[in-house]
């Protein structure tokens, strides 16, 4: 199932792996864990700061 949100709690606690988009251009992907405490992407770690 894909879900698309930018509900970032929920994404979190039900994903099994995440994809960050910016673009239409994959920024990221991985395990919640890992995409929401040490995004490799600049970008993605822009967004997630700026929405947690």
């Amino acid at each position: 199932m894909i879900i698309v949100t930018h509900e970032m709690a929920f994404a979190r606690q039900v994903a099994d792996r995440i994809i960050f988009m910016a673009d239409g251009i994959i920024q990221e992907e991985g395990k919640p864990e890992d995409v929401f405490t040490n995004p490799k992407s600049p970008r993605t770690k822009a967004f997630l700061d700026s929405m947690l």
